[in-house]
């Protein structure tokens, strides 16, 4: 295979520094220890594995053909973005797969409610009828019968001030670009699961989706679109607790107060 591969290694190199990553970067994203990208790129690596021929590939959305038989450093940006276009509809989350949905005996789309109990199983669920066919089903009838909603069970405080364990409505998300940064959204994802996210999307650049959480506490990320299987954008939540209001600046300056004076209290009685 080495004559196949002769510019399997030059062009990942290539495309890596395209992306300005490093090795120890673009390992941690494709799920590869630095070492094994390094010997990729040195040509140590003649035969390629199946399954890395498909990692790299579904990483930069070009072709495995293209990888191995054609010199990409040579060619112009334009026809790089085209070698990579034929995956755009992948990519962009449009013609991915059908979406699996339910009507009532009206013909009009149901919300499909994925509780606690089902989290897991959509997964593996998502795209097969059946199993979206014994979701539990409702309808609202403030939100337009043009488009595609469904509900999501919520976990964690990632998203804090919304409440924990409240319930998403979403709406489906068929162009993942068509997002504005920071979009609020249901994504469902491979190994992350199902989350609650700000996102942005970086397709164009990168290849991913930005997630980030309204809590400060929780760091962002991103996931490599490969890793993505739906997005909902947020339309509304339904919850059973009340959001905790903001404190007041007199709030505030009263609390700090009251600390003062008990440090004082507990400096003086400990003279």
């Amino acid at each position: 295979m080495s004559e196949l591969s002769c510019f399997w290694a030059s062009n990942i190199k290539f495309l890596r520094s395209r992306l300005e990553l490093n090795q120890e970067q673009l390992g941690k994203e494709l799920g590869i220890t630095r070492s094994k990208l390094n010997a990729h790129e040195n040509g140590q690596t003649v035969n390629p594995t199946v399954e890395d021929l498909f990692r790299f590939s579904d990483y930069f959305k070009i072709g495995i053909d293209t990888l191995l038989r054609t010199d990409l450093s040579a060619v112009s940006e334009s026809r790089l973005t085209e070698l990579q276009s034929a995956s755009n509809d992948f990519v962009s989350g449009r013609n991915m797969k059908v979406l699996a949905t339910t009507v009532d005996r009206n013909n009009v789309e149901n919300i499909e409610y994925v509780p606690v109990k089902a989290r897991a199983g959509y997964l593996a669920g998502f795209s097969d009828p059946e199993f979206i066919s014994q979701l539990p089903t409702f309808t609202m009838p403030q939100l337009p019968r043009d488009r595609k909603f469904r509900m999501f069970s919520t976990t964690g405080d990632s998203m804090y001030p919304i409440p924990e364990n409240c319930l998403v409505i979403g709406n489906y998300v068929d162009d993942w670009n068509s997002l504005k940064p920071e979009t609020p959204c249901i994504v469902v994802t491979r190994h992350e699961g199902i989350v609650f996210k700000l996102v942005t999307s970086r397709i164009k650049e990168r290849r991913s989706l930005l997630l980030a959480s309204l809590n400060a506490s929780y760091e962002p990320y991103e996931v490599n679109v490969a890793d993505v299987l739906e997005v909902w954008q947020f339309v509304n939540y339904i919850s059973d607790t009340i959001p905790a209001g903001e404190q007041s600046l007199q709030q505030i300056s009263q609390s700090v107060y009251e600390i003062r004076n008990e440090l004082r209290r507990l400096a003086a009685k400990g003279r």
